[in-house]
């Protein structure tokens, strides 16, 4: 049953350099086009499903002007959220402004995320993102909302440890609830790439890593990149990682609804002409299997051996070569649970593996 729903908006004023998403240069004449067309999408496909969590992301989310930003806000009203919901929507620092924020809290959204990326002007000049007095604007986020995100990158080719360390002296100050830091991945579809650029190596990624769990202590490390108070997960990205049901609309977005993953186009003419799916797959018990492992793995905490059984029918441990990676150490079984040694974590790309 669908408890979660994504909406994506892809337009950007600027186009990071490491960014592979599906993204458009900003354009009002499109962009009203395109609320339209997700408007229409929407009232086509909702069922009136009661949702936990709604995320509205990007692309920039926040780069509509205020009229179509509100007109985004009341499309999203359709949709209904239970008592305890969680109601994300993405920012860019620069778009934050006290008429936004207002307009978040008119309709009903409950959590803020921010891409701030980095603090050093070297690191945002390299991602193609902008330097601002990022306090400043956190502290303006507070007077609306409690619960906010804050993105990190780290990896880059020119970052050493130190400016690392310093980005994460930075970011505790702001003293915000959740945290997300992401190693740098130089993406095929990429101004980086373009460029030649080379990723760090797997020692100093590791390093990097490790400091990066070391200094968020305070933090309780949930999932491999994402890092929250007591009470503060994402609730929504929860969904995914214990591969749950959700909707997905907009240009790109993706459904996993009964035993069918479903993409978007994401051309996004056709999408204005209301041609909306291009791509649906009927899964098989083992592909279900697969996805439940790759993404479960994901969480520290790893995945329940009983209610894998209950869900599947499966002995989890007799799958694949979980036993092997159970004797390398490489997966622990512990209280019900089997997961990723913390010491392996930063490879975990490499155990995913095995299960595809």
């Amino acid at each position: 049953m669908i408890k979660s729903c994504y909406i994506h908006i892809p337009f950007c004023k600027k186009i990071c350099t490491y960014c592979d998403f599906c993204k458009f240069y900003y354009n009002d004449e499109w962009v009203t086009k395109y609320i339209k067309s997700l408007d229409n999408e929407i009232k086509l496909n909702y069922k009136g499903e009661i949702l936990n969590t709604l995320y509205i992301g990007g692309g920039t989310p926040s780069s509509l002007d205020n009229n179509l930003f509100e007109e985004l806000l009341k499309i999203c009203k359709r949709f209904k959220l239970n008592d305890n919901y969680e109601y994300t929507i993405e920012f860019n620092p620069e778009d934050i402004n006290e008429s936004k924020l207002s307009l978040c809290k008119k309709y009903g959204v409950n959590r803020i995320s921010i891409g701030i990326e980095s603090f050093n002007k070297d690191n945002l000049k390299y991602l193609g993102r902008d330097y601002l007095n990022f306090k400043e604007k956190i502290n303006l986020v507070k007077k609306y909302f409690d619960n906010i995100n804050v993105d990190l990158i780290y990896g880059l080719s020119i970052e050493d440890i130190n400016v690392l360390n310093n980005d994460i002296d930075n970011l505790l100050e702001l003293d915000v609830p959740h945290i997300s830091c992401y190693s740098l991945i130089i993406e095929e579809h990429t101004i980086l790439n373009n460029k030649g650029t080379k990723e760090i190596s797997e020692d100093l990624d590791y390093d990097m890593y490790k400091l990066i769990n070391d200094r968020l202590k305070d933090y309780n490390h949930y999932e491999i990149s994402n890092y929250a108070k007591e009470g503060y997960e994402s609730r929504h990205n929860l969904t995914y990682w214990n591969n749950e049901e959700y909707c997905g609309f907009g240009v790109g977005a993706a459904s996993y609804i009964g035993n069918k993953r479903i993409l978007n186009s994401k051309d996004i003419l056709s999408y204005l002409d209301n041609e909306y799916k291009t791509f649906e797959e009927e899964l098989t018990i083992e592909d279900k299997i697969s996805y439940e492992l790759i993404l479960g793995f994901r969480k520290t905490k790893g995945i329940n051996i009983n209610d894998f059984y209950n869900k599947y029918n499966k002995n989890m441990i007799d799958l694949y070569n979980i036993k092997e990676l159970i004797k390398e150490g490489k997966l622990v079984v512990k209280d019900d649970y089997i997961f990723i040694d913390d010491k392996y974590l930063y490879i975990e790309n490499e155990i995913l593996s095995n299960f595809v």
